[in-house]
């Protein structure tokens, strides 16, 4: 019998599919007033039977469209809607494979801009710069959040970590109707906002407040998503609580609460676990594991495992509490304020072992070291943002933020180094106990009044930025010389440090109009005024008082460092429907000064040479261009010339012997490094065959740069100072293809074939030898998605990596590194209730040294189940199901190989439990005053 039953399905199937019909179907728009094509009209197909979308296009430059698909349908209804105009619609038989249509002209709504507003439909809408989705044309799971949504709009990307791309570009903010929805964190809001509460997601450059209301262009180089809530759903409660508990002790637990009532926003959110998990976690593995560990390999051949902590930073075990509140409302008309705070609380503990072989021009030593360290870090942050608009040409912008974080460390490390002959040279064995404090208050002042109707402006900006450190640090250190003609060094010490920082940034910028609303002349202004100080005492152990009393001068130091710096600048604007050119050019003014206040006994200064005061003066440059072909294609370049200061540490002549075997000197004669920048890309995505092409460039060179210089002496101490040099440079570019075929209503497949590349040169020193190492990288990948809705999702991804590193010098051997990386993410949802997801990560470096695991799989899956009508989800996670998690690293520069492995969280089996609720819009009148529960 079920044999039967399954051939009967199977035959059904077929017989289905065979019935759908292909189609294409052809046309060209033209707007009534002007007669002209219209460019960037959303013409889409909807069924008659239940409005659902069927496909859509972007009309052309000439205003041609084409439309492609399957349909079981006789008949569909075709929509072409443009902003301003009215929209159009037509039954459109289906009998036909290729279906031309007669013009279409466009008439104008006349009443576009009365109060009435009548909500498109249309799945995308191209308003100038901003790209918009209307979420209810695009098919996810019911349950589904703002993540899972986003990756089904076209033209944008979700990686494993959350990390979003639009057509190429990164996006670094989120809004919520407007407004942050708990700060810098992006996951918070996508993956913890359902899709259903979201209408439409809107994609602009990322600009500010002040930026968007002068006119000023934003950051090319990424963008930003702004989420607008359903006008039913913006009042009502919603949130989720979680809880897990599993093997070796492991545990988690979150909650997420937010109270909407219409421009009023408040929510709350906690969490806690030991899992090394980076922020708030629910349950699912894409949430659990979204910090999935990976190994890679870097520029300079780095073999690593990665992952983000939540919380404060640290390596190896991380065991992380969290909570915060976020608020926003609309105080009265013109007067908007969003705030947030959070609470963290971090502590980590981690053991680590590093090889090392020194390369010398004439020589080379080993050094190996075992160290133990253990943190605590716990922070309070508070930020706001009020947005005041006095009227429609006035606008002040105030966000203070403060800041309060306490960290405590202790480190245990043994270090020993050896000849070339592996006989032992000297040997040092530390400990050391520090607590510090950190207190910061910053504000960023804007007030903004335009002039006219022709983008006339007036703008100035004050930020402000306060901040004190303070710590103690207990150190024994013991340093063991084999040569009997040194001494060898025996540290008990104690060290009280303090650490003001104030900083002054002024700028004033006025726009100027040579041509109304297209070219413009901006005349800026910006001073900088930093002042630095650093006071660090340090006592020896007294053995008679048994106290540390004994002030040690050469360990002790009290600078003044001053940076400021004036610099008058024009900006040539030049914006028209397709084209934005900036041109900008400045002069800067640059004061560095230096004081140690250090004194003696008598009253005299102990380093009356560290005093330094260096005037500088540089020009820069900086522009940038961006074209539209079309709303398929662009082209975005731009350049820069920056000055940038030497540091403080590496000014200062002052001689730092804190740590024995490596002493630094600073270079007072150190001029400022000149940075240019060239950058470019390409955009390219066609709405209709759901393809895109990618791809940028950048090129760094920097004159100047300050490096470091060491010497190493025959018992392999270091003595370290610092030195300008020209000859560096980097260029590095990446590109991708990337479409989407859709093999039938309830299959897709999605490719992507990419790679990125790097060459680049260094100017380094190797015991006072100067040499130059080049490093060149390409990384092919590629990567395919199957989703087949409600049953599976099938994800492979290959990455490669070749490294090869050269040198000017025949003492040093070139270098060849290679590592794969093989991914596979699945997910299943049958039978009914049931989500079924893997994660696995395979990694290959042949190039580790003996001793260290050279591949390893990573193996994590999730199998959760819903209940009480989708309210609940009880999840089984296993994390690292191989235990085979390893934190290998090689890392080779020019004078060292080094092979280093720390603690790394291994495998566990966790249960999970979560709830959902939602009392929002209609969703929440269920009629028994009970939530209604969703992802």
């Amino acid at each position: 019998m079920r044999k039967l039953l399954f051939i009967n399905v199977l035959l059904l199937s077929l017989f289905s599919f065979a019935q759908q019909k292909s189609f294409q179907i052809y046309g060209t728009l033209v707007a009534e007033d002007t007669k002209q094509p219209l460019e960037s009209a959303t013409v889409y197909l909807e069924r008659a039977q239940d409005s659902s979308l069927v496909t859509y296009t972007i009309s052309d430059n000439e205003g041609k469209f084409q439309l492609q698909d399957k349909t079981y349908d006789d008949a569909l209804t075709l929509y072409v809607s443009y902003v301003g105009y009215q929209t159009y619609k037509k039954v459109i038989p289906i009998n036909a494979e290729e279906i031309k249509l007669n013009q279409i002209t466009l008439k104008v709504d006349n009443n576009a801009l009365d109060e009435v507003v009548i909500k498109s439909r249309a799945p995308i809408t191209i308003k100038k710069d901003t790209l918009e989705f209307n979420v209810k044309s695009f098919k996810t799971k019911k349950d589904a959040n703002v993540e899972d949504l986003l990756k089904q709009l076209p033209g944008v990307e979700v990686d494993a970590e959350g990390n979003i791309t639009v057509n190429g570009k990164s996006v670094n903010k989120i809004l919520v109707n407007g407004k942050p929805f708990f700060g810098n964190d992006p996951t918070i809001t996508t993956r913890n906002l359902t899709k259903e509460l979201i209408e439409k997601v809107q994609v602009t450059d990322t600009k500010t407040k002040s930026e968007a209301f002068s006119g000023e262009k934003g950051d090319d180089e990424n963008k930003t998503i702004n989420l607008t809530i359903k006008e039913e759903n913006n009042k009502g409660v919603f949130g989720r609580l979680s809880g897990g508990a599993g093997t070796d002790k492991r545990y988690e637990y979150a909650g997420l609460v937010n109270i909407f009532d219409n421009d009023r926003r408040f929510s709350v959110l906690a969490g806690g676990n030991n899992i090394n998990s980076p922020g708030f976690s629910f349950g699912e593995i894409q949430k659990m594991f979204g910090n999935i560990t990976s190994m890679s390999v870097n520029s300079s051949g780095a073999f690593s495992v990665n992952g983000r902590s939540f919380g404060g930073s640290g390596q190896g075990i991380i065991t992380s509490t969290n909570a915060g509140a976020n608020y926003a409302d609309v105080i009265s008309k013109g007067f908007d304020v969003a705030s947030d705070y959070f609470y963290s609380n971090s502590s980590s503990e981690n053991e680590s072992k590093t090889e090392r072989e020194n390369i010398l021009p004439d020589s080379r030593f080993f050094t190996n070291s075992n160290s133990r360290e253990t943190t605590d870090n716990s922070n309070h942050r508070f930020n706001a943002d009020f947005d005041i608009e006095v009227d429609s040409t006035f606008l002040i912008s105030v966000r203070p933020s403060f800041n309060y974080g306490n960290s405590t460390r202790k480190t245990d490390r043994f270090e020993e180094s050896l000849d070339d002959n592996r006989d032992l040279i000297n040997q040092s064995t530390y400990d050391a106990f520090s607590e510090s404090n950190v207190r910061n208050f910053s504000n960023d002042f804007d007030i903004t009044k335009r002039f006219g109707n022709n983008g006339a402006f007036l703008k100035f900006a004050l930020e402000t930025e306060i901040n004190t450190t303070d710590g103690e640090n207990f150190q024994r250190s013991e340093t063991l010389i084999s040569d009997p003609n040194e001494d060898d060094i025996i540290r008990d010490q104690f060290t009280d440090d303090e650490e003001d920082f104030n900083s002054l940034r002024v700028s004033t910028t006025y726009r100027i109009p040579l041509i109304a609303k297209e070219l413009f002349l901006d005349t800026k202004f910006n001073y900088l005024a930093d002042k630095r100080t650093n006071v660090n005492s340090t006592f020896d152990f007294n053995d008679a008082t048994l106290q540390y009393d004994q002030f040690n001068t050469d360990l002790s130091s009290d600078f003044v460092y001053k940076n400021r710096r004036a610099t008058p600048s024009l900006d040539l604007t030049y914006r028209k429907d397709k084209l934005r050119l900036s041109l900008e050019v400045g002069y800067v003014f640059r004061t560095l000064e230096n004081e140690d206040n250090l004194l003696d006994e008598n009253g005299d200064e102990v380093r009356p040479e560290s005093d330094l005061k260096r005037r500088f003066e540089a020009f820069e440059f900086s522009g940038n261009l961006n074209y539209r072909f079309s709303d398929k294609s662009s082209i975005y370049t731009g350049y820069g010339l920056s000055n940038i200061p030497p540091q403080l540490r590496q000014l200062q002549a002052f001689q730092d012997v804190s740590n024995p075997l490596n002493i630094v000197t600073g270079n007072p004669n150190l001029e400022p490094s000149n940075e240019f920048r060239l950058y470019g890309g390409y955009n390219n995505f066609d709405w209709q065959k759901r393809s895109g092409f990618f791809s940028n460039i950048n090129v760094n060179v920097t004159n100047n740069q300050v490096v470091a210089k060491t010497t190493v002496d025959n018992n392999f101490v270091r003595n370290t100072t610092y030195e300008n040099v020209n000859g560096n440079y980097r260029i590095s570019g990446s590109g991708s293809f990337r479409k989407t075929i859709k093999l039938d209503s309830l299959r897709s497949l999605k490719y992507r074939v990419g790679g990125n590349f790097s060459t680049s040169q260094n100017i380094n020193f190797n015991n006072d030898v100067k040499y130059a190492s080049n490093n060149v990288n390409i990384g092919p990948s590629v990567g395919i998605t199957l989703e087949w809705k409600d049953v599976l999702e099938f994800a492979p991804t290959y990455n490669l990596s070749f490294t090869k590193t050269t040198f000017d010098l025949d003492q040093f051997n070139e270098q060849n590194f290679v590592q794969h990386n093989l991914r596979l993410r699945t997910a299943t949802f049958m039978p009914k209730h049931f989500e079924w997801r893997n994660d696995i990560n395979f990694n290959y470096n042949p190039n580790i040294a003996t001793g260290f695991q050279k591949s390893a799989w990573f193996w994590n899956s999730t199998l959760a189940y819903s209940f009480l009508k989708d309210k609940a989800t009880l999840t089984l996670k296993a994390y690292d199901l191989l235990n085979q998690n390893t934190n290998a690293r090689r890392t080779a520069t020019a004078d060292y190989i080094q092979d280093s492995q720390s603690t790394v969280l291994q495998r566990y089996f966790m249960l999970s439990f979560s709830w959902k609720f939602n009392s929002l819009g209609p969703k929440g009148n269920t009629g028994d005053g009970n939530f209604i529960f969703f992802d």
